[in-house]
């Protein structure tokens, strides 16, 4: 083989891979399994550590998952036992443990409501229900429940500010913009892509 023709099938091959990462742009193309449910247009690569299948990640539409996020659906170690050590998890070196149930550990599934920016580095764990609308900051890590709207960052997460009013973050859930046809959603992109919150909130109600 010339190595002018070497050089034509690498760039190739390479092209064909550019085009196969293209297409699994959004994160249910990329998170496939029966412990996914994952909502349109929602995109991002997040790592999702999951030792068993008992627990589920449940995210909306619109999401916004920035690189290097990581969500814990199932991976605690055992406080409340003698030992914090994962005897069960290997079983081959320590047959006596095998069989025990109870570890790892997880506080349940992880929920991610609709139109949520979870910006880089953040950690969501085990058990934690995130609400429609609401910012996770970089690097937070994430071990309550984050209200609808909320800003939260810092390790552990705490609530920076709210994005809106309350009366304003009622009628945004009421609407569920998320929720419209994607023909109604263009018809609103002025807004929706704008600070007019107020003409939003009149169009659309």
């Amino acid at each position: 083989m010339s190595v002018n023709l070497s050089y034509r099938l690498q760039i190739l091959s390479e092209r064909i891979k550019y085009r196969l990462r293209s297409l699994r742009f959004y994160t249910k193309d990329i998170l496939i399994g029966d412990i996914y449910r994952i909502g349109e247009y929602t995109y991002g690569r997040p790592k999702v550590i999951a030792f068993t299948r008992d627990t589920k990640l449940i995210i909306g539409k619109f999401c916004s998952i920035a690189a290097n996020v990581k969500i814990v659906l199932g991976a605690d170690h055992r406080m409340d036992w003698v030992s914090t050590y994962p005897f069960p998890a290997l079983g081959k070196i320590w047959p006596e443990a095998e069989g025990v149930q109870g570890h790892p550990a997880s506080k349940g599934d992880v929920v991610i409501g609709n139109d949520v920016w979870i910006a880089e580095g953040a950690v969501i764990l085990s058990g934690v229900k995130i609400g429609d609308g609401a910012v996770i900051g970089s690097q937070a890590v994430v071990s309550k429940d984050v209200p609808p709207y909320a800003v939260v960052s810092g390790n552990p997460a705490k609530l920076i500010k709210k994005r809106f009013d309350d009366e304003t973050i009622e009628q945004l859930l009421k609407i569920q913009w998320w929720d419209w046809p994607v023909e109604k959603i263009k018809e609103h992109m002025h807004l929706i892509c704008s600070q007019k919150i107020d003409a939003f909130l009149t169009t659309a109600d």
